[in-house]
């Protein structure tokens, strides 16, 4: 015995009834033709021009990219937006209270007192905390070639990844070209212009600090080195000198460490830095340091695949 339908369903059946259709799917040949679809729905992309192929090879800015309708395409902007998110979390990224110590680093701080203070104040970032210069002061090696120091700078990322092995290197590059090392030291919340204090409390010849640089596109990681001679507070950037771009797709920390033992023996044997100073003495063991010219872009990696 069969169960009575629905009023509704009692309904639609003599609705087909009335036009001759009992059956609920109508036959293939009452269907209407149904066009296919475009082959395109967008416009088609715009393609790299041939000087923004050329272009390309030398830059790692992002160059003809091209569009598809009025907007990038979605690999371009999800690249981005991957590149962009390493970029916000290198300089969101903390050197930790006790990572010094942990990693046998006599602990220095300036006198920020926080991490925004820190990106707000970067004259704050400039000069020791009265307790740090006090303690350096009464603790640090005096009289020396080179006073090393290790710093988060705008990367805490760089500085706990590469700083490390790039800080051991440079070290032993300085002792095995004769020239004397002082204490190694690590500052927290530091901007450049801080060796300038660690330097003149240790009445160091060099200042080298090492720390990690801001963050571009993709590139969260890479350390900067500054070098001055004679530190002292009140030395201008006219009075370093600079090496950048150092991690693993840029300039390998271990053959940074070589150039900059070498920029600090020039310093010691021309009695100055910066502006001044004549790398030409030393280009061979510089190499592209020591030359203006052309450099080849670092590689830019893919962090999303399409």
């Amino acid at each position: 015995m069969s169960l009575p339908l629905s009023r509704t369903r009692d309904l639609v059946a003599a609705l087909r009834r009335a036009r001759d259709a009992d059956d609920p799917m109508p036959p293939r040949e009452r269907l209407p033709p149904v066009p296919l679809p475009p082959q395109r729905v967008f416009p088609s992309p715009r393609r790299r021009s041939r000087l923004a192929e050329a272009a390309a090879a030398h830059t790692t800015a992002l160059v003809g990219i091209g569009a598809v309708g009025t907007r990038y395409a979605t690999d371009v902007v999800l690249q981005f937006q991957a590149e962009l998110a390493v970029a916000h979390a290198a300089v969101a990224t903390q050197l930790p209270a006790q990572w010094a110590d942990t990693n046998q680093y006599v602990s220095l701080v300036s006198r920020v007192a926080d991490h925004r203070q820190f990106l707000l104040r970067p004259d704050l970032g400039r000069r020791l905390s009265e307790e740090s210069a006090a303690r350096w002061a009464a603790t640090c090696r005096k009289d020396v070639d080179v006073q090393p120091i290790l710093a988060d700078g705008l990367s805490a990322v760089a500085t706990m990844g590469a700083g490390p092995v790039l800080m051991a290197a440079f070290i032993a590059e300085c002792e095995a070209r004769g020239m004397s090392v002082g204490t190694p030291v690590c500052a927290r919340f530091a901007r450049v212009w801080l060796q300038d204090e660690i330097g003149q409390l240790a009445r160091a010849k060099v200042a080298a600090i090492l720390l990690g640089e801001r963050p571009g596109l993709g590139t969260g990681d890479g350390l900067s080195a500054y070098l001055v001679y004679s530190p002292a507070l009140g030395r201008t950037d006219g009075n370093r000198n600079m090496m950048s771009n150092i991690h693993a797709r840029g300039i390998p920390p271990v053959d940074a460490a070589r150039r900059l033992a070498v920029l600090a023996q020039l310093m010691l044997e021309q009695r100055t830095s910066g502006v001044e100073l004549d790398l030409a003495p030393r280009a061979a063991e510089l190499g592209e340091a020591a030359r203006g010219g052309y450099r080849a872009p670092v590689a830019r990696a893919r962090l999303v695949e399409v």
